[in-house]
């Protein structure tokens, strides 16, 4: 599943360090988020759709 975190996460000037930490997540979690290597369970989804005060689809893209 393609998503657009990185460039999220880079328009706020955040780390993946300081995603992580305001997701409850490991740095190692978001980065393999970042690059498809992983998919987000639900609740993680929407931890990251409100944190950027998006909708989950506005986020992460179905192939």
């Amino acid at each position: 599943m393609k998503n657009r975190i990185t460039d999220l996460r880079a328009e706020r000037g955040w780390t993946q360090a300081e995603l992580a930490q305001r997701t409850g997540v490991s740095r190692q979690t978001i980065n393999s988020i970042e690059t498809g290597k992983f998919d987000p369970s639900l609740p993680l989804a929407f931890r990251l759709a409100k944190l950027f005060d998006l909708k989950i689809e506005e986020i992460f893209l179905y192939e």
